[in-house]
Parts: structure tokens; C-alpha cells; sequence
């Protein structure tokens, strides 16, 4: 049974920082190293500072620790009033606007503090975790003492109750708005706390869409402190929670790079990539690969067989038992230019899916392999932080 709570936010103020574009980030895990130093150089308090540090590669000669620098940095902008916490616990409604297979679209939600739980009952992944990813963001925990970013998660809904909250909440200007470098359309809102919100939630569970690695962290976290200090804050992460049934999130797919291996030659040649964008389907459990044939650039669609979502049976059926190193990437071009330039052997494009499916699977007990989907668009993060103080 989820339990959420207002919180005490952590924003940066408008009149120090100038714009929200220069400040804010996506989340760390989708940053390339290309965007991570156009972050940096966007401005002096970026929250890319905090959530993705410089190292000692970016500044080679200064061996920063990158966990110290955010801590560091953290510090000296709250000091400074760059960042300021808010008149007390509230919520903070975010919306994003944007356009998507030529329509327009919106996704409204809400940000909270959630009561940590283990995972099963209330709070279900639907994606397998890896360690390293695990340390890397303990070890900011540690040091930020801090939520910089929010857990993104899905419920089945429809709850029309907070529908109608977020509605009214949402319906003067927000607290804090921006326009990212995808065209989406980001605003938050200062809400006061509402006793009703967080009963509408009760009797639902939540799936985590993205953010899988982080509260897999706020559990360890949550462990180490309790030990130490007893219950305190430790015991609640900040998370933006979305109505599925209402709000139908886009879920895209990550593709597959193999840097190694041979490619597969069977599936149904045609012309170019725009072809196999137009092919794969979820429900037929159509996929596409490019790779070269006799020297030659070669786009193929195949199907696969079984039950939605394609990607986990790619995983069962083409790349089980398969020698070979992946990456993913959301991006088709950028997975067809790896194999264009040589750089891999062959890229396999997956279909979007939806929530509803990802949620069939989990109740089955399943997850999906890591990195599988890729809920659009996420939240940005620095638009809200969250101190692990006492509230």
C-alpha cells in the first residue's frame, strides 16, 4: 500500500540562476558525454553538478572526486541562496507538453515523497537492476544527502479524484517552466498539502517506469540509516507518480548494439530505416536489424514469436546464448550510424509498447531485461530536489 507525503522542496531561485533551461538536466542516465559537457559549460549551478559530477578526466590534473564536488557544490549553493528550501512540505504538480506521432499530448502528474517499501506489493520494477549503477548512485546518496532527481512510476488508475486535483492545482501559472531541447513543454507547480491526495492512493500499486537503480539505492540507503540513526527521512524518496489509464505515457523502446558477433541474416530485406521504423509492432512482435551483407548496408524485419513485449522475446529467441557486447541507445539513427561507421556488427530496433503491456508482464512475476523501455519524456531533473532533513 504506497503511503506518500508533502515534502520540503529544494529549488533554485529564478532571480540567481536566470533561466530554467541553464540549470535543469534530464536525468543522468540518459546524458551522453557530449551533453554532460554542455550541461557543465550551460551555467556555473547546473544540477548536473550534483546528480553526474565532473571528474578528474573532464579536469585532468585536479583527481576530483566526483561524490566530494556535488557534496561541495551542494553546500555552497545553499549557503549562497542559489537554492532555497520552500515554505514548509507541499506537493508539486508537473505537467509536460508535447507533440507525438503529429498530435498533441500531455502528461500531468504528481511529485511526492514516498514511503519506502521493499519491492513486491506496492511498489512493483519492471526491469532487471545492475550493480555498478547501484554503487554509483550510493555513493552520491551518501554524500548529497539528497534526492536530486525523482523515481518516475505508473498506476493502473484511472483515479479521477486526483485527476480533478491536479486540474485545479494546474490551472494558474506554474512555479517553474521550461522548454527542453526535445520541444517538451516542462512546468511545476507549489501546491499546498491536501489530506485527500494521499488517500486516493492507497489501494493502487505502483510501477516503476524509470528510476529503477535509484530506488533500488534509496532501499540500501534506507538500510544503512536506519541501523545507524533509527527512522528519519531515509525512510522516503521523492517520485513523480503518473495515472497510466488517464494519461497513456509513451513508452519507446532501447535499442540494441552489438559491438561484436555475427549478425543475423533472416528476416524480410527492405529499403532503408524509415522502412523498419514503419514495420515494427509490439503486438506482432516485429523487429528490425541493420547490418552489413556482403558489404552492403543492410536493413531486415523479422518476427518473433510468443506474447508481447518484443523485446523480452528478441532477448529469449535472437540474443540468448549470443558472444556478443551491447549497448542501447532510444535513438534508431544513432543505432544504425553504429553500424554504418563499423563501430558494431549490427543494431536490432524494437517497437514501441505501452504501460498496460509492461504491467501484464510484472503481474506474471516477470521483468523485462535492463534497459527495455523508455518511458517519454521524463521529468526534468532540478526543477525540485528533495534534502534528506528532517521535515
Amino acid at each position: 500500500m504506497p503511503r506518500i507525503f508533502p515534502f520540503v522542496g529544494l529549488r533554485f531561485d529564478r532571480e540567481r540562476v536566470g533561466s530554467f533551461e541553464v540549470v535543469t538536466a534530464p536525468p543522468y542516465d540518459v546524458i551522453s558525454q557530449e551533453e554532460h559537457a554542455r550541461y557543465l559549460s550551460a551555467s556555473p549551478y547546473n544540477v548536473i553538478r550534483l546528480d553526474l559530477a565532473e571528474t578528474a578526466n573532464e579536469r585532468p590534473g585536479r583527481g576530483l572526486d566526483p561524490y566530494r564536488e556535488a557534496a561541495r557544490s551542494l553546500s555552497a549553493w545553499r549557503d549562497d541562496g542559489v537554492l532555497v528550501t520552500t515554505d514548509g512540505p507541499a506537493y508539486y504538480p508537473y505537467e509536460m507538453r508535447f507533440r507525438f506521432h503529429g498530435r498533441a499530448r500531455r502528461i500531468r502528474g504528481l511529485i511526492c515523497a514516498l514511503e519506502l517499501e521493499d519491492w513486491g506489493g506496492g511498489i512493483v520494477p519492471h526491469e532487471r537492476t545492475m550493480r555498478g549503477p547501484v554503487e554509483d548512485r550510493l555513493r552520491l546518496m551518501r554524500a548529497i544527502g539528497a534526492n536530486p532527481s525523482c523515481i518516475y512510476a505508473v498506476f493502473a488508475g484511472p483515479i479521477p479524484e486526483l485527476a480533478r486535483w491536479l486540474e485545479e492545482a494546474t490551472s494558474g501559472g506554474p512555479a517553474a517552466s521550461l522548454v527542453d531541447d526535445d520541444g517538451v513543454e516542462h512546468g511545476m507547480w507549489v501546491a499546498p498539502v491536501d489530506a485527500h491526495v494521499a488517500t486516493w492512493l492507497e489501494s493502487t500499486s505502483l510501477m516503476i517506469a524509470d528510476g529503477h537503480h535509484r530506488y533500488a539505492t534509496a532501499l540500501r540507503y534506507r538500510d544503512e540509516m536506519r541501523t545507524r540513526h533509527g527512522p528519519g527521512p531515509w525512510d522516503r524518496v521523492m517520485m513523480f507518480l503518473v495515472d497510466a489509464a488517464i494519461e497513456d505515457p509513451p513508452v519507446l523502446p532501447f535499442h540494441r548494439i552489438a559491438l561484436d558477433g555475427s549478425p543475423p541474416t533472416t528476416g524480410t530485406r527492405v529499403r532503408d530505416l524509415e522502412e523498419v521504423l514503419d514495420s515494427v509492432d509490439d503486438r506482432k512482435l516485429a523487429f528490425g536489424t541493420v547490418a552489413y551483407d556482403a558489404g552492403a548496408l543492410v536493413h531486415r524485419v523479422a518476427e518473433l514469436v510468443g506474447e508481447p513485449p518484443a523485446v523480452s522475446r528478441l532477448h529469449e529467441q535472437v540474443l540468448a546464448g549470443r558472444s556478443q557486447t551491447l549497448r542501447f541507445t532510444p535513438d534508431a539513427v544513432a543505432a544504425e550510424d553504429f553500424v554504418r561507421r563499423r563501430e558494431a556488427t549490427v543494431a536490432y530496433l524494437l517497437p514501441p509498447t505501452n504501460a498496460e503491456t509492461i504491467r501484464s508482464v510484472v503481474e506474471l512475476g516477470h521483468t523485462l531485461p535492463q534497459k527495455s523501455t523508455f518511458f517519454w519524456p521524463k521529468p526534468r531533473t532540478g526543477m525540485v530536489m528533495r534534502p534528506l532533513e528532517a521535515e
